[in-house]
């Protein structure tokens, strides 16, 4: 502002002088002399009060954008303070949400699972009791009526001994799903092993690798459950829509951030249509709650990127 004030003071005193010299005014009066009827004499006044009025303008508008500029920041501050709340919230939003999954792991685990155990329990006992009762009746050839109730009774109990198996591996896989065992007892490297081995299993015609560097021991409970779903978010996303063949999977920790990246050669997305899916919206909260970035890169049949960086500090 200031060197624009001084190049106006200049070129008005430059102004000035040449004026001086050459005597412009008696120069004009002389040249407008033939055209007295149009008085071009009072020209100078005219466009005199004409910067007057355009410098008065300016000013005003310099105001108007003055104080716009200012509304703006101030709506900016506002705004980057409600995404700090909300980021928080988010964050916090998320804490519950994974302490409440543990604890409906732990309950599942610790009540129906012991439950379930009792039952079948007492229907193996049930059975073996009726296999061995069944033997005595074969040498009885009188018993056949009993050794028919005896079968059928043996048969109910194999039954419900299948289907306590059955519900078994089902609570274990659910239970798993609210919260990874291995990520509790055995932290995120060998979580991430797990969940990438059980993904194998489901998708025999793929071929996922992992690839671990750094330290992953010493990472917050924030961090480590933010990098696990995104994994498991990621697998699951690629199962129900990429159509890929090969899946890598990279995580590296350096001095100041947790890199990771999920790379497949699936069939690719359309980044400019719309979509319904809600789980790449998760993901981007549970990073940006970290004050992470995340980045998708994918064209239609080249395959589908997900970068996710997390700042972290190094161990020392």
């Amino acid at each position: 502002m200031w060197l624009d004030t001084m190049v106006v003071v200049l070129a008005t005193l430059a102004t000035a002088i040449v004026c001086v010299e050459l005597d412009v005014s008696e120069a004009l009066r002389r040249w407008t002399a033939p055209w007295e009827r149009f008085q071009l004499d009072e020209l100078p006044a005219v466009l005199l009060v004409l910067a007057v009025g355009l410098a008065w303008f300016a000013a005003r508008r310099f105001g108007e954008a003055g104080r716009e500029l200012r509304r703006r920041e101030l709506a900016e501050a506002q705004l980057a303070a409600a995404l700090t709340d909300n980021r928080r919230l988010s964050q916090q939003y998320v804490q519950l949400q994974e302490a409440e999954r543990k604890h409906l792991a732990r309950e599942l685990h610790d009540e129906l699972g012991q439950y379930l155990n009792v039952i079948k329990l007492d229907a193996v006992g049930l059975r073996d009791r009726q296999d061995a009762g069944g033997s005595r009746d074969r040498e009885d050839p009188g018993a056949g009526h009993d050794r028919e109730d005896a079968h059928a009774l043996r048969e109910r109990a194999a039954a419900i001994v299948a289907n306590c198996d059955h519900i078994h591996a089902a609570l274990t896989a659910l239970i798993r799903q609210l919260r990874p065992v291995a990520l509790d007892d055995l932290g995120l490297e060998a979580a991430l092993e797990h969940c990438t081995d059980t993904w194998r299993s489901r998708l025999p015609g793929v071929r996922l690798g992992l690839t671990l560097e750094g330290d992953l021991s010493d990472l917050s409970e924030a961090v480590t459950l933010t990098v696990y779903r995104v994994f498991q978010e990621a697998l699951n996303n690629i199962a129900k829509h990429a159509a890929a063949r090969n899946v890598a999977l990279q995580l590296e920790r350096s001095e100041s951030a947790l890199n990771a990246t999920i790379r497949d050669d699936g069939v690719g997305v359309n980044r400019d249509a719309p979509t319904r899916g809600l789980g790449l919206i998760g993901m981007r909260e549970r990073v940006a709650a970290l004050n992470g970035e995340l980045e998708v890169s994918s064209t239609p049949g080249n395959g589908f990127v997900l970068t996710v960086r997390i700042p972290v500090t190094k161990k020392r």
